[in-house]
């Protein structure tokens, strides 16, 4: 036997049937049916790795296609540890991006437009041509309506007629014709500045493969074997590449799950995944069905509510198989109010810790982001860490710049001492790290410090355990790979995220908040489609815990508010009498609940128009679902002086200001006291201690030294 065909069996090792017949499907046409937790990664890694050992692929000549930078970033660990480097796994942007750089001076001349990063100053110069007046949130409505638009291949003509059907309503609060207008004086004032966005970087490199046989013969002669990743989320714009890129071939793997379908609001389809067979009707199918992730509990749950769907076009769900041993019934728990459920989490928090739960194992993830804000302040109340999903970049960090430029500068003179664990910690010393963690309340901001260079010490040891002989050299390398692809290593804290930003991930312990009608499903799903998509994400959360699942919900917004919520649908009939509790004495049976026609009309989002469903959203005027109201730049700056201030006053940085009330201020813009008043989150006690202060952050102004007494 050859060296190259042991290796080839030694990556068939460890496989299930099922993954086993993926790693031998090494000619397309592929089609993968992964549930929730069944190992797809495992399976398409080790599928490239048996095709490179066994002589069928050249690394070089394969491209893998994921969704997000990090996926892909994954991706490509996965593979070198299996000892498979060069093949290419990138998002479809970067692929096409990398392809439009070099081939656009040969068949165009000149290098390529300039990158519109974002869209919303052209959009705006765009209805200014026409005479529509737009404020920020419109704007970014509108923008966001042009990327749906120009991913579903619509002209300007055709968008009317398909935006109605879809459902579209009225964008940025203007009727679908005049947003017909904006999208074309859009592209034209964009041709007129030369640049090009990112939606052009996709149709463009699409369109010289077209039009140029010599740069299709070339691209296909590079890249000859294909692996498309949550296919189920591909984009008809993403599709015309694809199919450029294979030419007619059928060297193609495609890996999805119709259940997990939750993006069909940014053009997503997955018609693609499902057609799939028969648009290639020799296609091997292999469905991966052995969940490695969730106990038996949680995985019958799972099945149960998507058995449960009200539409039952198209084929039956995957059903899941648990392979790991039993563990405790999730349970569902009804509260009097929002408050009381967030205060009952931070309680389950601090027990499963104390149980030996890491933090960062444990998440609470909920339908919309104005719903963290209670629970970030439960968990700061009670001196718990927790990391906002979507909040402050890892690699953007100081402390974790700071890090990085010390380990970087320590490789270059080569002065490392001991294993790489040793020598990391040794630099990281000189940043304020310590073998023992800070403890205590008041050492929040110095707790949170600590983790992130704790992060990057257990990323080294991770390091060393998969490259024996790896020096700090090979440690910058990792880091500056995670940082393009914004794979940060785990911090420690409890993970707070939406259930659409909480996709692809997992943890041992998951609460899941919130689970009235209309948040979930959110008030405005208006037809079975989109009850549907809204069960798909309910189901998308439950499958993200392996051990401890708990549901909840609460009658009302307030203490002593009015208790007029109802339980969500969805969960009728999903668990057992015995398996439900309440904080309170009334605790009425969970039952099938349908939205009811309300008495007076609802306070409406500024940009989408639909009914907001917290006190939040209604002080702040947008639901939560609709893109961000406030200048990345002032955010950042708020942050800045928070950090300064909790240092100042010996206190946890989320103690003054939580992240969302942040975010809240930033979008608001206050100019006076009693503005930022209104701001939620903000009070009487922190208007009086820093509200100066944040108004002249927001001014502009510059702030004298900051000197905090603690309450």
């Amino acid at each position: 036997m050859t060296t190259a065909a042991h290796g080839a069996d030694g990556m068939l090792a460890g496989l299930d049937p099922e993954q086993r017949e993926v790693a031998l499907a090494v000619r397309g046409p592929v089609c993968v049916l992964a549930g929730a937790g069944t190992g797809k990664t495992r399976a398409i890694t080790h599928r490239i790795a048996y095709g490179v050992h066994s002589g069928v692929y050249t690394p070089q000549h394969v491209l893998a296609v994921t969704f997000t930078a990090r996926a892909a970033g994954e991706m490509r660990t996965r593979l070198r540890e299996l000892g498979v480097g060069g093949v290419q796994a990138r998002t479809f942007h970067a692929a096409a991006l990398r392809q439009l750089g070099y081939f656009f001076p040969r068949v165009i001349g000149g290098r390529p437009p300039e990158l519109l990063e974002h869209k919303a100053r052209m959009v705006a110069d765009a209805a200014a041509r026409l005479r529509l007046t737009v404020d920020r949130a419109a704007v970014r409505d509108l923008a966001a309506e042009i990327e749906w638009s120009k991913v579903s291949l619509l002209t300007p003509e055709s968008y009317i007629k398909v935006a109605r059907a879809a459902g579209r309503g009225e964008p940025g609060g203007f009727p679908l014709e005049a947003v017909s207008r904006l999208i074309g004086v859009y592209e034209e004032t964009k041709t007129d500045r030369g640049q090009i966005d990112f939606e052009d970087v996709l149709l463009l490199m699409a369109g010289i493969i077209e039009s140029h046989p010599e740069v299709a013969n070339e691209v296909r002669a590079q890249y000859r074997h294909f692996v498309v990743d949550e296919y189920q989320d591909v984009s008809a714009l993403q599709q015309r590449l694809l199919d450029q890129w294979l030419g007619g071939r059928k060297e193609l793997c495609v890996v999805g799950d119709p259940s997990q379908t939750i993006y069909s609001f940014t053009g997503a389809s997955p018609e693609h995944l499902l057609k799939f067979p028969h648009n290639y009707p020799d296609a091997s199918v292999v469905r991966l069905v052995r969940d490695y992730r969730s106990t038996p509990q949680i995985v019958l749950l799972a099945n149960r509510l998507l058995a449960r769907r009200v539409k039952t076009a198209g084929p039956p769900p995957l059903e899941l198989r648990a392979q790991r041993e039993p563990g405790p019934a999730p349970r569902l728990t009804i509260h009097d109010d929002d408050s009381a459920e967030a205060a009952a989490v931070a309680k389950q928090v601090a027990v499963l810790l104390k149980d030996g739960v890491r933090a960062r194992e444990i998440a609470v993830l909920f339908r919309t982001n104005s719903q963290s804000e209670q629970v970030e302040q439960a968990l700061a109340d009670a001196g718990l860490p927790y990391v906002l999903r979507g909040g402050e970049r890892f690699f953007a960090r100081k402390e974790v710049r700071e890090a990085v430029m010390l380990i970087r500068g320590t490789a270059r003179g080569g002065t490392e001492v001991g294993t790489l664990g040793e020598a990391t910690r040794d630099v990281l010393s000189h940043c304020g790290w310590t073998p023992k963690a800070p403890s205590g309340v008041q050492a929040g901001g110095v707790r949170e410090k600590w983790e992130s260079l704790q992060a990057l010490a257990a990323l080294a040891d991770d390091l060393a355990a998969t490259r024996p002989g790896a020096t700090l050299s090979d440690l910058v390398a990792e880091l500056d790979e995670r940082a393009s692809a914004q794979h940060a290593p785990a911090v420690e804290g409890v993970t707070l995220a939406s259930l659409h930003a909480a996709k692809g991930l997992e943890w041992d312990a998951v609460f899941l908040i919130g689970l009235s009608e209309g948040l979930m499903p959110i008030s405005f799903a208006e037809n079975w489609d989109a009850v549907e998509e809204e069960r798909r994400l309910f189901y998308v959360g439950i499958t993200r815990a392996r051990q401890f699942l708990h549901l909840s919900w609460a009658r009302s917004r307030t203490p002593g508010g009015r208790a007029g919520r109802n339980p969500s649908r969805f969960l009728d009939g999903l668990l057992p009498e015995g398996e439900r509790s309440s904080s309170s004495a009334r605790a009425p049976k969970v039952r099938e609940a349908r939205p009811v026609p309300k008495q007076r009309p609802p306070a409406l989002c500024k940009i989408c128009g639909r009914a907001l469903t917290s006190a939040v959203e209604r002080k702040v005027g947008r639901c939560s679902s609709c893109p961000v109201g406030y200048d990345e730049e002032v955010l950042q700056r708020l942050r800045d002086w928070r950090a300064a201030a909790a240092e100042a006053a010996r206190m946890p940085a989320y103690v003054i200001f939580t992240d969302a009330t942040l975010m809240a201020i930033a979008e608001a813009q206050p100019t006076e006291p009693g503005q930022l008043a209104t701001v939620p989150g903000v009070g009487a006690t922190k208007l009086q201690r820093f509200g100066d202060d944040v108004l002249a952050v927001l001014a502009g102004r510059p702030l004298p030294g900051l000197d905090y007494e603690m309450p």
